[in-house]
């Protein structure tokens, strides 16, 4: 089966395009076959995708740390729940299930996951694609700042054009070469 790993918020955030985009990603996941690999939380963005994945009937693989099983509230009606040691343990999991990775709307830890995936594929780790679902353009300012590492010679445009980026579910998979 075809994976994406999805980052996201374990909060909702402030904006209802958000909760839009979570369920018009999980749609378009679904419908084209690809199961969700995301952090194993039931709380926020996370836990959102992850119903509308399994109301669908579509597959939802979550890891999660032990130590976070409480804190962000384990999703225990998924296809499958990995509990794992370490947060290194958690994102080297999620990269080996999955195809491809999205991050939504999130916090530092949903930054985090996209820049050290990102990071993997500057370092020839994977070449899988990594993209934003730029969702009322959250992303906006991270843009501009790695358009900035490039004009500054701390990135190269060439890695700079393989971070994905569209504010619409369906033209992001395609840009992806998933579908």
């Amino acid at each position: 089966m075809k994976r994406i790993a999805v980052f996201c918020g374990a909060s909702m955030g402030t904006d209802p395009e958000f909760i839009k985009a979570s369920d018009q990603l999980a749609n378009v996941m679904v419908e084209n076959g690809f199961g969700l690999v995301y952090g194993g939380g039931n709380s926020g963005l996370m836990g959102k995708i992850a119903d509308k994945v399994m109301e669908l009937g579509g597959e939802a693989i979550g890891v999660i740390p032990e130590k976070l099983v409480k804190r962000e509230i384990a999703h225990y009606h998924l296809t499958e729940l990995l509990v794992v040691e370490t947060m290194h343990e958690r994102k080297a999991k999620m990269s080996e299930l999955s195809d491809g990775f999205i991050a939504m709307a999130g916090g530092i830890g949903t930054l985090e996951e996209l820049t050290e995936v990102f990071t993997w594929n500057q370092l020839e780790y994977h070449d899988k694609p990594t993209a934003l679902l730029n969702t009322s353009g959250y992303y906006d300012t991270l843009v501009r700042f790695m358009d900035e590492m490039v004009s500054k010679e701390f990135l190269r445009s060439e890695q700079r054009d393989k971070l994905i980026v569209d504010e619409d579910p369906a033209k992001l998979l395609r840009k992806m070469n998933l579908i």
